[in-house]
């Protein structure tokens, strides 16, 4: 008898989710969005350790093929 009432809550539970729709609040999401632009950091982390690994030209140099 218990499984109906805990059936019928749960689907209650679930239509008041579903058909929720909050209020949007356009502008601070704007403003959000705005910041997180700015504060992206385009960085290469792998890039500079690789690339100063073969700066001296002259370890090449002396290879001989």
């Amino acid at each position: 008898m218990g499984r109906g009432r805990q059936k019928a809550k749960q689907t209650k539970v679930a239509r008041a989710l579903k058909y929720y729709s909050p209020e949007t609040n356009y502008h601070a999401l704007e403003q959000e969005l705005k910041e997180s632009q700015t504060d992206v950091v385009t960085e290469d982390r792998w890039g500079s350790a690789a690339d100063s690994a073969y700066d001296n030209d002259a370890d090449w140099d002396d290879r001989r093929y």
